[in-house]
């Protein structure tokens, strides 16, 4: 059923109608409430129609894909496609389970009550989602929040134009703008949705931007699920596969051409394994996009950064850190008007180099020696908290050490990037990389308000500690309190 096309983005700015955005938003006010009641079977009929036009468009998304950043349709099926459809097999298996009010016991102080906890929507949602993974990145979110029972706006990034355009065209499509409306534009149409009061907003992007979102929410007091990113680093020693762990970075830090929240950043590598991991990756590099700057630009395998302007952003660190004695080991290669950017390895990087401060977000991969593991950690945690952080190692003690004494989002084991795609996982960041977790019941909880029920027994036994003060009340009442000192049971 074709929807009426009621979202008007104005022709001479790009940006969409505010009248629009507010006539949505209270639109959807009354759809939220009565969607408070909604039942499992309902919003699994809204994830099934989903999914089906995303299917349906697949070809489309393709040719989108292509067109705004050249990214190989088989990347678009893995990192785009793979896991919204996840999510939606998820939520599909387990919403009921989910939804299902969960009891808890009483504790010692309440004492004949029962008490439960139930899932309640949120109300109505704001998904902010980036131009990385535009499909991926506005779908999944998007996908919890109807799981969860919530009336949603979608503002899709501006920069993969071509993208959004098949997204929004799906939308429109599938719902009501009562239900699910969807607005394109840029910083301004952003800022007049950031100035509602919505009861939910998840946004994902970086920590800069993610602080004016918080700030911007917080003046209406409105929940945030901020996933945000950071210079997530990887530490391998002497143990470590080092043919495995070459193909699986190149692979973790080249995919989407290194525009990947959880991409590996920079590698710490032990002194003694340096030159013949450089050595793998060198050879991964070359087998899977070609040997030289010509054949890796005519390779279908590898993607683009998303435009010139960030293109820019990524040479200028490039070329900062060269004139500061950093050494290319393979690639380096910048064509700005092809935003393209040859996989490149770097070494000799000194520590005050723009890029061992600044999130890379592109195929420019530092590679750091270390004799001194004290010294990494240190240096790791002296940078804000990143989303992930890698260890290659077969020492199992040296691992639990790095864990215990590094703070990351998430961790990979012999590993990178996978952890996002574990359903069964909380995917999230820690203070500068995020707040809140997305995934499977962790996103279903995000847009979740899990609302806490007691109900008296038959006996209230709580009339004992009511005033007056008086007779056996007081020794009662501190009884129970040294009571306390005694272990839980249960």
């Amino acid at each position: 059923m074709n929807r009426p096309m009621m979202h008007v983005v104005d022709p001479s700015t790009g940006e969409a109608d505010p009248a629009a955005i507010q006539r949505a938003f209270d639109a959807q006010l009354s759809t939220s409430l009565a969607w408070r009641t909604s039942t499992a079977a309902e919003r699994i009929t809204r994830l099934k129609k989903l999914r089906e036009a995303m299917l349906a468009r697949r070809e489309d998304f393709y040719q989108a894909f292509q067109a705004d950043y050249h990214k190989p349709a088989s990347e678009v099926e893995g990192t785009e496609f793979m896991p919204v459809l996840d999510e939606v097999r998820h939520a599909i298996g387990d919403l009921r389970k989910w939804m299902r009010p969960k009891r808890v016991w009483p504790t010692m102080t309440t004492g004949g009550t029962s008490a439960w906890i139930e899932a309640q929507p949120r109300g109505r949602c704001l998904i902010v989602a980036p131009w990385n993974f535009p499909l991926n990145l506005c779908f999944g979110p998007l996908v919890s929040a109807l799981a969860a029972g919530n009336t949603v706006i979608l503002k899709p990034s501006e920069m993969t134009p071509r993208v959004s355009a098949v997204m929004v065209s799906i939308i429109r499509e599938l719902f009501r703008e009562d239900e699910v409306a969807v607005f394109e534009g840029s910083l301004p149409t952003s800022n007049v949705l950031l100035s509602l009061p919505f009861d939910h907003i998840f946004f994902t992007g970086s920590p800069a931007v993610g602080k004016v979102v918080m700030a911007a929410a917080a003046k209406h007091l409105t929940s945030v699920t901020l996933e945000l990113g950071g210079k997530s680093p990887v530490i391998i020693d002497e143990t470590a596969d080092l043919k495995t762990a070459a193909e699986t970075l190149m692979w973790g830090k080249l995919a989407n051409c290194g525009q990947t929240c959880v991409a590996p950043d920079h590698i710490y590598v032990h002194e003694s394994v340096k030159d013949a991991f450089v050595a793998e990756c060198q050879r991964v590099i070359g087998e899977r996009y070609g040997r030289t700057a010509d054949e890796q630009k005519a390779s279908p395998h590898f993607a683009r950064v998303v435009n010139q302007r960030h293109t820019q952003r990524i040479a200028g660190l490039l070329d900062d850190a060269r004139a500061r004695g950093a050494r290319i080991l393979q690639g380096g290669e910048v064509d700005i008007g092809t935003a393209f950017i040859a996989p490149t390895l770097l070494d000799n990087i000194p520590l005050d180099a723009t890029i061992m401060s600044e999130e890379i977000f592109g195929p420019v991969l530092p590679i750091i020696a270390w004799r001194d593991l004290d010294a990494v950690v240190r240096e790791i945690n002296a940078q804000p908290k990143p989303l992930a952080l890698y260890i290659w190692s077969h020492n199992k003690d040296r691992t639990r050490r790095i864990m215990a004494q590094t703070s990351s989002g998430g961790v990979g084991i012999n590993h990178c990037v996978l952890h996002y795609a574990h359903g069964n996982l909380p995917f999230g960041g820690v203070n500068n990389s995020g707040i809140g977790s997305a995934h499977g019941i962790y996103g279903f909880k995000a847009f979740s308000h899990e609302r806490a029920v007691l109900k008296s027994g038959p006996v209230m036994v709580a009339k004992l500690f009511f005033p007056p003060y008086t007779g056996f009340k007081p020794k009662l009442i501190r009884t129970v309190v040294d009571m306390l000192k005694l272990p839980k049971l249960f």
